[in-house]
């Protein structure tokens, strides 16, 4: 049997072929052997020329495996950037020129420049722009690509049963009424417990959200409650970090109270008692906030591996986060490099900072002092939330706080603005040193628009070579929410049942050649095409993926025969039934010209 898979032409990229092992609770994923299975029997398409051989026998031309490149990091600065009105909604309709990039204060070149746009689902692939040739059999694609994926992070390292419960119960309730067919929803959590990764089952995400409670992962308390002395998190980063004198001095009186009945020959003691404190309860706080982090850290890296619009909510107090501002920088760097959004709801609500400790806590410390300990509450419970809008302003997503309709708030955060612009320059003269530099982005029309974007980025600590160069190019069109034809190719997709339960699936490139450029060397034409292509299970999750390189040292006449011809090469998969996204980007070597396509097949059961 033949399926071809035309392709839809607003189709968005199915592909980050990015293999990572996650660890923290995330399944791991992994290409299989880039050894070639069994090929499928099925011809290839009508009028395209034979699949070209791994070994040419006249060297004109050869093709052989090669490993798929994946992740490298290169100079290119991605920023996004949402523009609102004054009522608050995304303006649609900017052009390049009409921004303006600045690196520490000097005026950069904009070297990329796009537009994302919420759209909805895609119509089936069958639907798409070319009509099947004669001979074809066209099995219409019943499956609605993913388009859009939702990892919803719950904080149940900071978050309190009752405020977690509340707004665990609003997600369930989302997902149950307002799921799409191209949504893909992940339930994580920061400790790592009562996750599923990204589905569209319903039941699956309801099981997980009922198991989402709060999980301590440190057995100290960063609260200060029940402590002699009564300690929090944000006294005690001014305590060990700040040296702050204010600080130490209600520490040693409230440890002089509670632990010494304030018998002043026991004050050197108590001051000692009030350090040791302060270095324990930061120690507990500290490891909370970065356990937060690497959870970001991870799930960043995870949505890497899907494609589509990617949309992290974090649902969370908000959390401090002192001397770890670089930490907080490199979330939202990886974020805006791999096209991550992360949209952040304070949980608490419209939350007040009460005068006085919890009341079911037993009183100690020093009386005369409860007013720097009312200050440190409200200073501390208000920073908290600094940290939610940073990683939303940086990464262009939706941050929602200090309300009680946390139902309203969460179908805010969830969806991504209307329109986003992804800029990206390369900064001159930059030094490999691994140090902050800031950004700012302006506008040069005069109306008054809000701008939201990131404001800085960290340089590279080592030069990228022209080989990593050319491997982010491909790894940067996969990651892509659009096709590209720079290149005249086309996709087919052909398969057979070799029982009820395996299949052969090919993956068929064919190549205009008459419409690809050659560099005329030693008498011959020479080219080079890389050529990826990968598989996504029905939830966008990698299945497997193959590289070939095909090289072109073709004579004028066999130039001139597959210019009419043209050429096709197979990558062969073996597959279990199902439906597959399928992508596919090819590259060459003489002109750096790439394309990207996108496809679905789906083999019966």
């Amino acid at each position: 049997m033949i399926a071809r898979s035309a392709v839809h032409p607003q189709s968005a990229a199915f592909l980050c072929f990015t293999v990572l092992l996650l660890a923290m609770g995330f399944p791991a994923f992994a290409p299989s052997a880039l050894a070639q299975p069994q090929e499928a029997a099925a011809p290839p398409a009508p009028g395209s020329a034979p699949p070209v051989p791994a070994s040419d026998s006249s060297q004109e031309m050869n093709t052989h495996d090669a490993a798929t490149p994946f992740s490298v990091r290169v100079n290119l600065v991605p920023i996004r950037v949402v523009v609102r009105d004054a009522h608050g909604n995304a303006v649609p309709g900017l052009r390049q020129e009409d921004f303006q990039v600045f690196e520490d204060h000097k005026p950069q070149v904009i070297s990329h420049f796009s537009v994302e746009t919420s759209s909805p689902a895609l119509q089936s692939v069958s639907e798409g722009k070319n009509p099947p040739p004669p001979g074809d059999s066209v099995k219409p694609a019943r499956l609605v690509p993913p388009t859009r994926f939702v990892a919803l992070l719950f904080d149940d390292v900071h978050l309190p049963f009752g405020e977690l419960a509340r707004i665990r119960n609003i997600a369930d309730n989302y997902v149950k009424n307002s799921f799409q067919p191209s949504d893909r929803y992940a339930v994580f959590t920061i400790s790592g417990q009562s996750q599923t990764d990204f589905t569209d089952d319903r039941a699956k995400l309801h099981e997980a959200l009922l198991g989402v409670q709060p999980r301590p992962v440190t057995a100290g308390n960063s609260t200060g409650v029940g402590e002699c002395p009564p300690i929090d998190y944000y006294q005690a980063d001014l305590i060990v970090n700040q040296l702050d004198r204010d600080a130490i001095a209600v520490g040693a009186n409230d440890a002089l109270a509670c632990a010494f009945n304030n018998d002043p020959r026991f004050a050197g003691a108590a001051l000692g008692l009030a350090q040791s404190t302060a270095l324990r309860i930061l120690t507990a706080g500290d490891v909370q906030t970065q356990y937060a982090f690497r959870r970001l850290k991870e799930l960043v890296k995870r949505m890497s591996v899907v494609s589509g619009q990617r949309i992290i909510v974090l649902l969370s107090p908000g959390f401090l986060t002192p001397r770890q501002e670089y930490e907080l920088s490199e979330v939202i760097d990886s974020a805006a490099r791999t096209n991550v959004i992360i949209s952040t709801l304070d949980a608490r609500g419209l939350y007040t900072v009460d005068a006085s400790p919890d009341i079911s806590a037993k009183a100690v410390g020093d009386p005369t002092k409860a007013g720097y300990h009312t200050s440190y509450r409200v200073q501390g419970q208000s920073r908290q939330s600094d940290v939610l809008f940073s990683l939303a302003d940086g990464t262009g997503g939706q941050q929602f706080a200090n309300s009680n309709d946390l139902a309203g708030g969460f179908r805010l955060v969830v969806g991504a603005p209307e329109t986003s612009y992804l800029l990206g320059f390369v900064p001159q003269n930059l030094k490999y040193d691994g140090a902050f530099h800031s950004v700012k982005v302006t506008l040069v029309p005069k109306e008054k628009y809000s701008i939201q974007a990131r404001s800085g980025f960290y340089a590279p600590k080592k030069e990228t070579s022209p080989a990593d160069a050319v491997k982010q190019e491909i790894e940067e069109a996969v990651l892509s929410q659009e096709e590209q034809h720079g290149l005249p190719v086309e996709l087919h997709t052909q398969y057979y049942k070799v029982d009820a339960t395996d299949a052969k699936l090919a993956v068929l490139t064919h190549v205009d050649i008459g419409r690809i450029q050659f560099d005329k060397l030693e008498g011959r034409n020479r080219n080079d095409l890389t050529i990826v292509a990968a598989l996504f299970d029905r939830n966008g999750n990698f299945v497997t993926a193959t590289e070939k390189i095909l090289e072109m040292r073709l004579r004028d006449a066999t130039l001139e025969r597959l210019s009419h011809t043209g050429v096709t090469v197979r990558s062969s998969f073996d597959v279990k039934p199902g439906a597959y996204l399928v992508r596919l980007v090819v590259r060459d070597s003489r002109a750096a010209q790439l394309s990207a396509e996108n496809g679905v097949v789906e083999i019966p059961y």
